[in-house]
């Protein structure tokens, strides 16, 4: 083989290598925090992908997208979210209905819906924390000490239900 064809087939061989190298590099590890989606829609955990929202989404989807949202301060977002689950009585639903609203400044509205997602499960350790932090922002600082004895005993010590709530009635702040 001539020089020329060598030194050809070789940097043949180092752009496949380097083109492979980029790709696996691309495509990242499970690990990987899930990609940003663009505007108008969410990522879909079971697709591994961003849809449309206008497209069909379980509960589980809406549910994470809606957490997301409401996370990121887009509490609009979160409620058009919400409101498109298909078991308006899932307790992660209304758990994050109450988050929303207690963040949006509708304490009623929002321990009205945190009764409800402890109602349908009362080991739900996040209801309980939120529900103690809205207690907190309306000084009924008993009332929020009795959540918290609630997540410490249904066996929540040491979650971020428990150490969230705990930090909002030792500092009087919440998240």
């Amino acid at each position: 083989m001539t020089s020329t064809i060598k030194t050809s087939i070789l940097a043949f061989a180092a752009t496949l290598s380097l083109a492979y190298a980029g790709a696996a590099l691309a495509a990242g590890s499970e690990d990987d925090a899930k990609p940003e989606c663009k505007e108008g829609q969410v990522y879909d955990e079971a697709t591994k992908s961003c849809v449309d929202k206008t497209g069909q989404l379980n509960d589980d989807t809406i549910y994470r997208a809606a957490r997301d949202y409401a996370y990121a301060g887009k509490y609009g977002e979160a409620l058009g979210m919400l409101k498109r689950a298909a078991n308006q009585n899932d307790p992660r639903i209304l758990t994050y209905y109450g988050y929303t609203n207690r963040k949006l400044g509708n304490i009623d509205v929002a321990m009205d819906y945190y009764n409800r997602a402890i109602a349908a499960d009362g080991n739900n350790l996040l209801a309980r924390s939120y529900m103690g932090q809205g207690l907190v922002q309306e000084g009924k600082i008993e009332e929020a000490r009795v959540q918290l004895i609630e997540i410490r005993d249904r066996g929540g010590k040491g979650t971020y239900a428990y150490d969230a709530l705990y930090q909002a009635l030792k500092t009087g702040s919440t998240y």
